[in-house]
């Protein structure tokens, strides 16, 4: 019984050690779908939510709110942060897909205008709305 004790709490610490590698936003965005993904890890993140409110984030800091101005600042220091580290660093846009497109195309926009590489984040698409030469085989 007192080994069966130890195997208990070596699975209780090992399931309380793995799922602090989860880390979840605070912030429910609702990404499109896309049939092509790619397996860039930005650091530097801002999401907008269906309300329209843009909050940005860089590395494992919490999601700040902030406006299209002050976005501005906050993009053009992550990008003078990554030339210093000599790092090519991309923006990862999360949006939910009920924004507007003028939102979007806003902070896109930012980020054309001062040079920024910038991606839009989806979500993977169903095997089922995948073009036909994108389909997995199923075996």
């Amino acid at each position: 019984m007192a080994s069966m004790t130890d195997v208990i709490f070596l699975l209780l610490i090992f399931f309380m050690v793995t799922s602090t590698f989860v880390f979840p936003t605070a912030l429910e965005i609702n990404l499109p779908e896309s049939s092509k993904q790619t397996v860039l890890k930005p650091t530097t993140r801002v999401y907008i939510d269906k309300e329209g409110l843009i909050y940005a984030t860089a590395g494992d800091e919490e999601p700040s709110a902030m406006s299209v101005e002050s976005l501005l600042g906050f993009l053009q220091t992550q990008a003078a942060r990554a030339n210093a580290e000599g790092t090519d660093d991309y923006i990862a846009v999360y949006a939910d897909e009920e924004v507007t497109y003028g939102t979007l195309v806003k902070v896109l926009d930012l980020g054309a205008q001062n040079n920024l590489k910038m991606v839009l984040a989806t979500k993977p698409a169903p095997v089922s709305a995948r073009p036909a030469d994108q389909a997995i085989p199923q075996s």
